[in-house]
This record gives structure tokens, sequence and C-alpha cells, in this order.
């Protein structure tokens, strides 16, 4: 996918106003628009004239896009990072106004798709509900599996009188619930952006992800870990201890285990009065490295004893 520097395309520099960013779109679009340039390439320019002014006119995506820095050329190939938008405090979704058709799989990647209806975004009554927002709030497996409360601060972009995109901060007091999974949404009402005309504010929803954990990971309500194990605790069968969210408990290990085998925890994942996850063990068998000549006659006796071609499912 490629990098589209929308900096460039309307021949603005970064710390453009947002007065600047409008004129300059009006001057690119009157030169490239079809219906007066008949040159080849003028549609294609009208319309990366049209996808740049739909991000930088709007100081939410624009902030969003300015994440990235200025050490993107036009054109290389670009893949955003993971959790790229944590932390910042977004209105609505999708497009502010124009013409959704045609934009750039690189806009869509970041800003998604609109369920855009056509119409315009006046209003005729000077009553309206503030419109509402969300964020992404990364938290750590463990608060998830407890439940907490937490202080958040969210950074809200807002124009300043000067005309330029700042970030303002935005406290909170959120309580996070016990069990709580990523991908679902916690609604805060009330605290989106403010109503006109004496209406409510709008809500803020707030997007759960998580955080990498050095132990586990966690795909739904299940919490999946690796657990090493030696060559004898895999043969013989051993109680060992596991550490869970909850804390450490003891697993058996059945004789014979192999590498890749995997083992339940029941109740040990996110759960909730209703809703139930389990903590999933994968083993992994760690080969002891021979360095001493007895280390060394010990592996050769072993495979006297102990004869075995594991490829031979193979044809090896």
């Amino acid at each position: 996918m490629e990098y589209k520097d929308y900096y460039q395309i309307l021949n603005v520099s970064r710390d453009a106003t947002q007065e600047q960013i409008k004129q300059a779109y009006r001057k690119g679009a009157r030169k490239f628009h079809p219906d007066v340039n008949k040159s080849p390439e003028a549609e294609k320019k009208f319309k990366e004239i049209g996808e740049a002014y739909e991000v930088l006119k709007d100081p939410e995506k624009r902030t969003a896009y300015d994440k990235f820095g200025s050490h993107w050329q036009n054109g290389q190939d670009f893949e955003p990072p993971p959790h790229w938008d944590a932390g910042f405090q977004f209105g609505g979704t999708g497009y502010t106004g124009a013409d959704p058709t045609g934009f750039s799989d690189f806009f869509e990647t970041l800003f998604g798709r609109a369920q855009f209806d056509g119409r315009q975004r006046h209003h005729t009554t000077f009553r309206m509900k503030g419109e509402d927002q969300h964020a992404k709030v990364m938290l750590n497996l463990r608060d998830a599996f407890h439940g907490t409360k937490q202080t958040l601060t969210l950074n809200r972009p807002v124009v300043d009188n000067q005309g330029h995109v700042i970030t303002t901060p935005h406290t909170l007091h959120v309580a996070i619930p016990k069990g709580i999974i990523e991908g679902q949404r916690i609604r805060l009402e009330g605290q989106g952006l403010p109503g006109v005309g004496g209406s409510p504010a709008g809500d803020l929803y707030l997007d759960i992800a998580f955080q990498e954990d050095d132990l586990f990971h966690a795909e739904k309500r299940d919490i999946h870990m690796t657990l090493p194990i030696t060559p004898w605790e895999a043969a013989l069968g051993a109680s060992v201890t596991v550490p869970t969210l909850a804390g450490n408990v003891t697993l058996k290990i059945p004789k014979g285990s192999q590498g890749g085998k995997k083992l339940r925890l029941r109740g040990k994942g996110l759960c909730t009065e209703r809703q139930k996850g389990d903590q999933i063990v994968t083993l992994r068998v760690v080969v002891p490295e021979a360095v001493t000549d007895e280390q060394k006659q010990l592996y050769t006796t072993m495979a006297k004893l102990m004869p075995v071609n594991p490829r031979q499912k193979m044809g090896a």
C-alpha cells in the first residue's frame, strides 16, 4: 500500500493552519477540476486533492495522520503499526462530507469506509445532540482479568485561535469491568462533544485493546501461554507450577506428553458471572545441552535404550 503525503498533495507545510489548508484545496480543485482541466491526469489529481482535504480539514483525522510523522515519503510502501490510534479521542467515523467514491486504499486502511448516506451535515434546527466520540484504550491483561478503576488521559484534537490543530488532554475516571475482552466497548454517557442549543452532549465509546504481555496472550475469553518443560517431565509426568492471571497454580503433566500438547485450566481465562474463559497451556519440551563427556554418554545410552524415528510418518 502506498503512503499518501497529503501535505505535499495540497502543497502546504505540515504546520499550515486550517484556513491555509482550505485555501490550498480550493486553489487545487479549481486548477484540476475535470470540467476545466482536460489533461489526462486532471481527474486523478482532482481526486487526490479531495482525499487530502478530507483528512487535513478534519482536526481528528489530521491528528491521527500526523502521528506517523514526516519520515514517510509519498509513494513509499506503507503499513500502519498495530494500535496506531490508541490514546486519541476521535469523533464519529469516516467521511465529513466528501464523496466517498474513489478514495485510496491508504485512506480506507486508516479511517475505514463510512456508512455514508449522502446527506449533508448541516442541520435545520438550533438544537442538536453532541457528536459521539470514540477512543482506543490499551489495557494490560491483569487489569482485564480482575477489573479495575483507572484514570485515563486521552488526547482530544481541537483547532486553536490561530487555526492550528492541537491536542488537549481529556482526563476520565473509568471503571473497567472484570473479564472484559479485546474489542469490547465501554460507553461513557455525556463524555462526547457538547450539544447545541442546550441539547445533551454526545457519548464517548472506549474501544478496548490489550497490551503485549511477556507470558500470555488472549483469544477472546481464553488466555494462552507456552510452558517449557524438561524431557523427563514430559516422559514421566510431573506436577509443575504454572503462572495464571489469578496467581500460580499446580498443573499435572501427563506421562508421555509431547511438545505442542495443549492442557486446559478451566476458569482461568477472562470470566464474568455469565461467561467463562479458560487458560490454554501449550507444552514446549526443552532439551538440555550435552556439554560434558558424561552428559554426551547419557544421550548415547538413551539412543540405544529408546530407539525411535520421529520422522517415520514423513517417509524419512
